[in-house]
This record gives C-alpha cells, structure tokens and sequence, in this order.
C-alpha cells in the first residue's frame, strides 16, 4: 500500500466538502475522520491538522452552514426590493428552500448551536438572527408589525419557518407545498 501524503493545498475545504456530503448521505453517524482522510487522499493523521477531533469538525460543519444560510437569507432580502411582505416571504423563502435541502446540515446547525461547545458557532449564528430581527424592526418602525418585543417576533417566525421545513423533510408534507405554505404564514404573520 503506498504512503498517502500529509499535505493537500487546500485540506481544510476539502473535508469540509466531503463532510457536508458524507452528512447529506448518511446523516451524522456517517462521518468519521478517517474516512474523510482516505476521500480526500491524504493521511488519517492529516485532519486532527485542521480539526482536533470529530466534533470541531461537527461545529465547523455548522458553522459553514450558518454562514451560507446567513449569506442566502441577506442576498434574498437585498433581491426583494422595498416591500417588507415581498422582503419577509423571499427570506423565509430562501431558509426554507435550504432546511429543506440540507436538512441534515440544518439539524446539526441548531443542535450544535446550542451544545454550549463553540463560540465560533454561536458567532456565525448571529448575522442568519440579525437578518431576520432587523427585517421585523424595519417593519415595526414602519407600523407593518405590531409594536413588541422584535426578539419574540424573530422566534415566532424562524420556529414557523423551521416547522415548515420539518414537516417537509420529514414526508408530512408534499415539498410542491412550500411556497403555498410560506405564503400562508407570511399573510398570517403580517396580519397579527
């Protein structure tokens, strides 16, 4: 058996790359170390370089979501226009579509966000949280929404959005039904 080599240019995005499919594949009991080593071509000591041990790679998983779920729900808001409804339904649109698509991702998202084990990852957690709050603050201050505590209302609607998207993921739910669903609940949120 030859030498695998230590070094690969680009290891860290590598096993990142191959975690997240791994995950996508068969969930977290799927993804080991060792595996992402022999995937990725390198030693099975060259990881523990970038990831100390299982769960770093974990909380890095998570956080690499929280960024692009971050990432996607701002450039929806931005490609929304003014209208805060237009606004609201496009980000609960673009977190649908990707807890729905990366359920598994997500799953570990919110479990290791509460796990107590990262700061990075309570970090990265905070501009997906910002979004959404500063949207209904713009919509308060606008009287769209009623006057209220935004942190509740930034609650109500991710916890809406997240059981959307478990009801889809988890069969419940016919996926064609997630715009009909996500109008509904922007038209009943809006409303209160």
């Amino acid at each position: 058996m030859a030498d695998r080599p230590y070094h690969h240019g680009r290891l860290r995005a590598a096993l990142l790359a191959e975690a997240e499919r791994a995950l996508r594949e068969g969930g977290v009991e799927a993804l080991s170390l060792r595996d992402l080593a022999r995937q990725a071509g390198v030693s099975h000591a060259a990881p523990r370089r970038h990831f100390a041990d299982r769960q770093a790679l974990l909380d890095a998983l998570a956080e690499a979501g929280f960024v692009r779920l971050g990432d996607e729900v701002r450039a929806a808001i931005d490609d929304a226009g003014e209208d805060w409804e237009a606004r609201l339904r496009a980000a609960a649109t673009a977190y649908v579509r990707f807890a729905t698509q990366d359920a598994a991702l997500m799953e570990l998202m919110f479990a290791a966000k509460n796990a107590g084990r990262s700061a990075a990852l309570r970090e990265t957690s905070v501009p997906l949280f910002t979004a959404v709050g500063d949207l209904i603050g713009q919509a308060q201050k606008a009287g769209t929404l009623p006057p209220g505590d935004p942190w509740r209302l930034r609650l109500l609607l991710v916890a809406t959005l997240q059981g959307i998207a478990t009801l889809i993921t988890s069969g419940r739910v016919p996926a064609g039904q997630s715009d009909a669903l996500i109008a509904d609940a922007v038209a009943l949120f809006t409303r209160s």
